[in-house]
């Protein structure tokens, strides 16, 4: 199993390290998407210069191309991938949902046909765990389904109860390996009752860690965050809290306020190849005509190389002539923001702070990025 310590608390805010089979994690942690085997436009050495220590992988991907067995042939996707560092899989719930045609969904598994060639397949609690394991996840993920918003109760009922005979599934289909672990799923839609009732079915199965889904899938951040008032709470204070698939910087600051311990979004990646920057003063527009003649760093505070050795004029010339080395230099420092919000997260928690920090966040945020004069 993998291993979790709290070093400091405040309020419902924790720091924390996650011990792995390939490395440790310190929390709060966001971690970059890598869906197909790759963090997009950029090299594993270079999303690891950011600071971000852990990527996560996707089943529903990886078992359609490559294909799982082969990259267990391989060696691996640690090694297949050149990634050293840790890695969680999703367990593909989320994209059968999403990107899958014709789906079948019964007591079973999933049936549907494959988004790239109509290819009928199947997936199982069993086979998506088998997955995980051959891919060689230091963190695999039950296998669920989400609950799609909006939902009525007896809808989002019958869909968590669903997810949690799932979640016995995978973890009898688990093999306990030397640092690796296996992560439950709440779900429920906005539905206290049924988010506890979730909670409790997974605490009891026993997880090595928890996920919160089911969110960030448009009930807007002051639902979300009443779900994570009302569900962190019933989790355990000894293992890792996971809210997948979030998001903006203002709900990662939040959900840190609430108790969150790992994220992931493909947001600073997918903003990275739209021209789109996230800094210490809200979020920059790159295509905009104010930066054609403004040679500024986008982030003045921030370490990056695209902080310190271009300007925004060029990093504008790059977005609206649509080359390939904008998405990459926005897409670095994105993550290296992202991480670096992380790290001063953990360093106001350890400090007793993080109050002061957040309020200083929100009117940074708030005031907005201020044109050259």
């Amino acid at each position: 199993m993998i291993g979790y310590e709290v070093f400091a608390r405040d309020g419902a805010a924790r720091r924390g390290q996650l011990q792995t089979a390939h490395g440790t994690v310190e929390t709060p942690a966001f971690m970059a998407v890598g869906t197909a085997a790759t963090v997009k436009a950029m090299r594993p050495e270079d999303v690891a210069a950011t600071g971000i220590e852990i990527i996560l992988g996707n089943t529903y991907h990886l078992m359609l191309r490559p294909g799982p067995e082969r990259i267990a042939a391989l060696g691996g996707l640690h090694r297949f991938m050149n990634w050293p560092g840790p890695i969680l899989t999703d367990s593909g719930g989320y994209q059968v949902m999403s990107l899958s045609k014709l789906r079948e969904m019964n007591e079973n598994g999933v049936t549907f046909s494959s988004h790239l060639d109509g290819t009928k397949m199947e997936l199982t609690p069993e086979r998506s765990i088998e997955i995980q394991r051959l891919l060689g996840a230091d963190i695999t993920m039950a296998f669920d389904e989400c609950t799609p918003f909006p939902a009525t109760e007896d809808q989002a009922r019958q869909s968590m109860e669903l997810s949690m005979r799932w979640a016995a599934r995978s973890k009898a289909a688990f093999v306990p390996r030397d640092g690796a672990g296996l992560f439950g799923i709440v779900q429920g839609g906005v539905f206290p009752e049924l988010r506890r009732r979730s909670s409790e079915a997974l605490v009891a199965i026993g997880f090595d860690g928890y996920a919160v889904g089911g969110l960030a899938v448009g009930e807007g951040q002051e639902a979300m965050f009443k779900v994570l008032d009302d569900t962190v709470p019933l989790l355990p204070q000894d293992r890792p809290r996971y809210l997948m698939g979030v998001g903006k910087p203002g709900d990662l600051v939040g959900a840190v306020l609430r108790g969150i311990d790992m994220f992931d979004c493909v947001l600073p990646t997918r903003s990275g190849r739209t021209a789109q920057a996230f800094t210490r003063n809200g979020q920059v527009n790159l295509r905009n005509a104010r930066h054609a003649e403004d040679m500024r760093p986008l982030d003045a505070e921030c370490a990056c190389a695209t902080c310190t050795q271009y300007g925004r004029a060029y990093l504008h010339h790059l977005a609206k002539a649509d080359e390939i080395l904008g998405c990459m230099l926005l897409t670095q420092h994105n993550l290296r923001y992202y991480a670096d919000l992380m790290r001063d997260l953990r360093d106001a928690i350890a400090a007793g702070r993080l109050d002061d920090y957040a309020a200083s966040f929100a009117a940074r945020q708030a005031a907005g990025d201020i044109p050259a004069l």
